[in-house]
């Protein structure tokens, strides 16, 4: 569907997906987007998503999970007909009634709100289209083939997943390309450095989310901040940036000037001696 050409400056921090998506290597997730009473109203979510656009993101990470679809409406409401060079994201494969996320790969499922997905953001095709979580109850060969199925389909471009081990990178591999994995990483959990190493190794984007520990303090970080006088957040983000060529952190905001302070991250240079210290 529609595609409009935007003209907008970046820096060289790019990474392509699958070998034929460059973006940005930082990019923006939309959770937050979306969700009363504490996030903003509608309104401001389109305002800020138009400008992560304008500001250089190439990358946008949602869900069909995320306030049961109305994420996804947002996006295209605020972004629609898209830039022709910005890749939106979206996963499959949890629900989230209430408080609770359950995982449900069931094929069915899948195929389902894939569909939804794409008439939510009005598209012919998801460039990317992660799987939110493995179902333990379902075979990852099934899930994994309903994603295979909707690829040859030409549903969906290139296929992801989330909050997985090497272990199970490998399995998926074997049933259709994986290009993304998006586990939980910043500072202070590096519990995937494994998953990381083995993404760098293929080739395949590490998108980390909860990029920006929350309630922890990082005395080296703060001073880092102190000397170079940018913040904590963003010397987070720049570790993360310095830390692989495959790293592509997204994080998330509902406030403008914390997307503008985010974003700025990318211009934040770390030397190698800043780079040990955080280590």
């Amino acid at each position: 569907m529609g595609r409009r050409k935007v003209d907008i400056m970046t820096n060289d921090l790019t990474i392509t997906l699958g070998g034929d998506l460059p973006v940005h290597r930082l990019g923006f997730g939309a959770m937050r987007l979306t969700g009363a009473p504490h996030w903003p109203d509608r309104a401001d979510g389109i305002a800020i998503a138009r400008r992560a656009v304008e500001l250089g993101v190439r990358f946008i990470d949602t869900a069909d999970a995320y306030d049961l679809g109305e994420n996804e409406e947002l996006l295209a409401d605020a972004l629609y007909p898209y830039a022709d060079n910005l890749v939106i994201g979206t996963k499959g494969g949890q629900c989230h009634p209430g408080n609770d996320w359950i995982p449900c790969g069931r094929p069915e499922y899948l195929r389902q709100q894939a569909e939804l997905s794409l008439r939510r953001l009005r598209l012919d095709r998801i460039d990317l289209y992660q799987l939110h979580r493995i179902d333990p109850l379902v075979p990852l060969a099934d899930q994994l083939g309903a994603l295979r199925q909707l690829q040859d389909e030409g549903k969906v471009r290139h296929v992801g997943l989330s909050e997985v081990t090497v272990a199970q990178v490998q399995e998926a591999s074997t049933i259709t390309p994986i290009v993304s994995v998006q586990n939980r990483y910043n500072l202070t959990d590096r519990a995937s450095e494994d998953v990381l190493a083995y993404c760098e190794s293929r080739g395949i984007a590490f998108l980390p989310w909860l990029p920006i520990a929350p309630r922890t303090t990082s005395p080296a970080a703060d001073k880092i901040a102190g000397r170079l006088g940018v913040t904590r957040t963003q010397v987070a983000l720049a570790w993360q940036l310095s830390r692989s060529p495959v790293m592509l952190p997204i994080p998330g905001t509902s406030s403008m000037a914390h997307l503008q302070e985010n974003l700025a991250a990318a211009d934040v240079t770390l030397s190698p001696a800043d780079l040990a210290f955080l280590d």
